[in-house]
């Protein structure tokens, strides 16, 4: 059987997702990976055939998604151009992690696409969601990557076909301490905002990983470096907290290593927000900006602020078997039969 297995590559989430993923994936079936999208800093361990620039978002530098920036690179013409190119029909199974062009292109040859993502958990029925619904970002959540059928993960199974966070294994074999440091990953800022608003919390320590530096550089307490997947992995293993953006995998992974954790939603990201209400229920405190009005929640996290408990077992394996199972070319020709 062959498998094409696509990922978004605009931020990190996804793609640490996939170095479990791909893997298993490899001991059921012949696996071609796709990965579009241009600002994520990982680098795979295995072979990506297909690279596209596809249709991402662009960060800014206070706070949120740069929708002038996103609108500008998406080039619409070169996208469908990409989706033509994907040969999507020579696949027996495409499983789709909120990737675009493999989606569009499964959608225009009417070919079977299934998602497993952490998108197709967010718009559940019974998931958390915000005090004010953004239409815009709704509709993009639901028609950014169509797909036929879909799966998704969350910070909680609250909806049937979701499932608990995929805890890659580099985090999981992680031994955790604690050094007193707080770990920061809030890519949606520059450094200067985040050095003028971090250093004014004297007594912190800031271990800052950033996607606008590629240089080590220290102001008081507040130590800026670029990113790098080993380093921060281990920073926040060895950390007293997390702050970052209110985006999947890192949160969970903060969840999975036992840190308390802060979060603050991107601007104009509905996910984020969708995510942010997911953590809030769970008792994750959330604030909507760095601006010196949550000066007191930031405090009083610091120094009183709870590890919430989670149980993410190890169950990638058994749903990557379940969902190929249940949608092998032979599955679907005894449903069909």
């Amino acid at each position: 059987m062959k498998i094409l297995y696509a990922i978004q590559g605009t931020g990190n989430g996804h793609l640490s997702r996939s170095m479990d993923i791909v893997p298993l994936l490899k001991q059921m079936a012949d696996v071609d990976v796709l990965v579009s999208g241009t600002q994520g800093d990982l680098v795979l361990p295995f072979p990506v055939k297909y690279k596209f620039n596809g249709f991402g978002f662009i960060f800014g530098k206070s706070g949120g998604v740069d929708l002038w920036k996103t609108f500008y690179k998406s080039r619409f013409r070169n996208f469908l151009k990409e989706v033509n190119k994907v040969p999507v029909q020579e696949y027996d199974l495409v499983i789709n992690d909120f990737e675009p062009v493999s989606a569009w292109a499964c959608y225009m040859k009417d070919k079977p696409c299934i998602g497993l993502s952490h998108q197709a958990a967010v718009l559940g029925e019974n998931t958390p969601k915000p005090d004010d619904t953004d239409m815009i970002g709704k509709l993009i959540l639901k028609n950014y990557a169509p797909v036929t059928v879909q799966y998704g993960f969350h910070f909680k199974a609250f909806d049937e076909n979701t499932f608990t966070p995929v805890i890659r294994k580099q985090v999981r074999e992680q031994k955790t301490s604690f050094k007193g440091h707080y770990t920061v990953y809030l890519p949606a800022y520059d450094d200067d905002r985040l050095i003028k608003r971090l250093s004014e919390f004297k007594d912190v320590e800031w271990d800052v990983f950033s996607k606008h530096n590629k240089k080590v550089l220290k102001h008081k307490n507040v130590s800026i470096q670029p990113i790098d997947n080993e380093k921060f992995i281990k920073s926040m293993a060895q950390s007293a907290g997390v702050l970052c953006g209110a985006g999947f995998e890192t949160p969970a992974e903060a969840l999975f290593m036992k840190k308390k954790l802060l979060v603050i939603p991107m601007k104009s990201q509905y996910e984020q927000h969708l995510n942010a209400a997911a953590l809030k229920s769970m008792g994750v405190p959330v604030i909507k900006s760095l601006k010196p009005k949550h000066d007191e929640i930031i405090h009083k996290w610091l120094e009183k602020g709870k590890v919430i408990e989670v149980d993410y077992q190890d169950n990638t394996q058994e749903i990557l078997e379940y969902v190929v199972a249940r949608h092998s070319v032979a599955a679907l020709s005894l449903m069909k039969a």
